[in-house]
């Protein structure tokens, strides 16, 4: 018998209660790392694990927890006597883990607090780039470079400073957003004031509605260049050169225009090697026959799957 225990630090004081039994989960994997690869693990547990894991719209950390447990043969049960689990449940109350806080969430709660999204764009002799700085609500930043590999003016690259930060948010699982950039007409075209007459602004401007369909809540604003002095500074930085962004800044070179990008159809999965590891990820089925059974869940590990779409996992 093990008894393995961890502290909760800094943000994941505030994850929800079901993203704390899957944390503690994947802790005690990680801890019997050997064990679980060498063995069949049954969970016992009174939640819904399985299903809040192998959803497709998950998204976050629960897929990347999701994806680091499909490596292991679990299989989820219901807890039906307290025997033995009579101990974790007591070291979890006596780590102020709120079992209540289970329950279904009131249909009265409150809006999601939204994240704030700066967005600059540049343009100069030397190229074209932008950045973006996508502040959550607890204040956590993440800074994105975009260097553009074609020509591109200020306005265009303003635009596609905002599709690539509300791709980037809506892939996050973000659902309310507010928009911060110091570009007059590209605001004030989204906000319906000003209106689009050029061709390429047209087709931005669409492209643009189309993405905040995705949203909940959506808010664009106008800065003073001086409240978005980062975002300018970066976006300047990489239409010039990469030598001296910060190795902590995410950079990205982009091939082509937004609205130049040709829509691809999806491959039918549905009579392919990858309808197993679907079915797999998707709903948690597998085969009977135990040898292929093994060898599905062990493949699956290098897989995800989300939106309908089966991604590999790189390096």
């Amino acid at each position: 018998m093990y008894y393995i225990s961890r502290a909760l630090q800094g943000p994941e004081t505030r994850y929800t209660p079901v993203e704390k039994l899957v944390l503690a989960l994947v802790h005690a994997a990680r801890k019997l790392r050997p064990y679980f690869q060498a063995h069949s693990i049954v969970v016992l547990t009174d939640q819904p694990l399985r299903q809040i894991l192998t959803k497709p719209e998950v998204s976050g950390r629960m897929t990347k927890w999701s994806v680091e447990l499909a490596e292991h043969d679990l299989t989820y049960r219901p807890r039906t006597a307290i025997k033995a689990q009579a101990l974790a449940d007591f070291l979890a109350e006596g780590a102020d883990l709120n079992l209540t806080e289970l329950a279904p969430t009131p249909p009265d709660t409150p809006a999601e607090e939204p994240w704030v999204l700066f967005v600059d764009g540049a343009s100069s002799k030397e190229g074209s780039g932008a950045d973006l700085l996508l502040t959550s609500p607890t204040g956590e930043e993440l800074t994105y470079a975009l260097r553009f590999d074609f020509p591109a003016s200020n306005n265009e690259a303003e635009y596609e400073a905002l599709l690539t930060g509300l791709r980037i948010a809506y892939q996050m699982g973000i659902t309310a957003i507010r928009v911060r950039s110091d570009s007059q007409l590209v605001v004030l075209q989204i906000r319906g004031e000003y209106e689009a007459k050029d061709e390429v602004m047209k087709k931005y401007l669409a492209k643009v509605q189309e993405a905040i369909a995705l949203f909940e809540t959506f808010e664009i604003e106008r800065v003073p260049r001086s409240q978005n002095k980062r975002a300018d500074a970066l976006s300047k930085l990489a239409s010039s050169s990469f030598a001296h962004l910060s190795k902590e800044v995410l950079v990205e070179v982009v091939k082509q225009k937004s609205i130049d990008q040709v829509r691809v159809l999806t491959i039918d999965s549905s009579a392919t090697w990858m309808a197993p590891l679907v079915d797999f990820l998707s709903s948690g089925a597998l085969p009977e026959n135990k040898i292929e059974a093994r060898r599905i869940h062990l493949r699956a590990a290098k897989y995800a799957y989300a939106e309908g779409t089966l991604y590999r996992r790189s390096a």
